[in-house]
């Protein structure tokens, strides 16, 4: 898929709650750098973290993991709270986050969900800092439909260059109205939690014999089907987090699978797609 004009993998890393736990650290570091050698020069791998997580954890565990690579190999994806998205305070912001990555750059830069602040503000702030070279693009992350009307009213709205949601094959409410109007403006959606964090979710895809059929006829997981499922359509850059190095390699061989029409047919018919417009989900 692409993002911006540029190749990347469609199967990256997520590293919500990572970097909290200074037990589970080496594990941790291991699997972002198990999954970060995989790129190359043609493709990236995006790995997907932020000012929040842990206040800041997650990003000094990424900047340990990218001294191990080539930068110019990483999609690197950092967020910024609502409420530092200022003109004076994503500045600030945008430095603490790339001194905590052991970078100068960010591949993109997200308001991490709508805040208080003017959007306006915050987009002049965000084209600053692109234009100091500090980011190659922005985006923005669990905006709705009504949100991102509103980014595309604004004179550089349209810069956006993604929005990043929660999707996975047991939270669909977005194909009803925002995944349409996001193709229809060629923005790329980064889907968080694309295999719902395991079964925490109640979705029980575990005990799905429907599910298990299929993804033993390929001879790969339910969790790597459910992955397959979400970057679908080649216009979604999935992000499932893991602190296994193992599980992350099976989490990118899942971009490989290639399922019949019969095979996708039949799980949509099993976790339906919305018929009415349904409030976005978050976590």
């Amino acid at each position: 898929m692409e993002i911006a004009g540029e190749k990347i993998y469609p199967i990256g890393l997520g590293t919500w709650h990572m970097g909290d736990d200074l037990v589970k650290r080496t594990a941790e570091l291991a699997a972002l750098q198990t999954g970060l050698k995989q790129a190359s020069s043609t493709v990236k791998i995006a790995i997907d973290t932020a000012e929040m997580y842990g206040d800041g954890n997650s990003e000094e565990l990424v900047g340990k993991a990218l001294q191990s690579v080539s930068r110019e190999n990483v999609y690197l994806i950092s967020k910024v709270y609502p409420w530092n998205a200022t003109k004076e305070k994503l500045p600030q912001s945008l430095a603490a986050s790339l001194k905590r990555l052991k970078t100068d750059y960010l591949d993109l830069y997200l308001l991490h969900w709508p805040g208080e602040v003017p959007l306006a503000e915050t987009v002049t702030a965000l084209e600053d800092a692109k234009k100091s070279g500090l980011i190659k693009n922005w985006g923005v992350s669990n905006f709705d439909v009504s949100d991102m009307q509103e980014l595309w009213q604004l004179p550089a709205g349209k810069n956006c260059a993604a929005n990043e949601v929660l999707y996975n094959l047991g939270s669909r409410g977005i194909e009803f109205d925002l995944l349409p109007w996001l193709n229809k403006q060629q923005v790329p959606l980064i889907a968080y939690s694309p295999i719902a964090q395991g079964d925490s979710l109640g979705n029980q895809f575990l005990q799905d014999g429907g599910l298990q059929e299929i993804a033993t006829r390929h001879g790969v997981s339910i969790f790597q089907l459910l992955l397959a499922w979400a970057i679908r359509d080649e216009k979604t850059l999935a992000i499932p987090q893991s602190s296994n190095k193992d599980h992350v390699l099976t989490n990118l061989a899942a971009a490989k699978i290639q399922l019949t029409k019969k095979e996708w047919q039949k799980i949509a018919a099993r976790y339906l797609a919305p018929t009415k417009k349904q409030p976005l989900a978050v976590l």
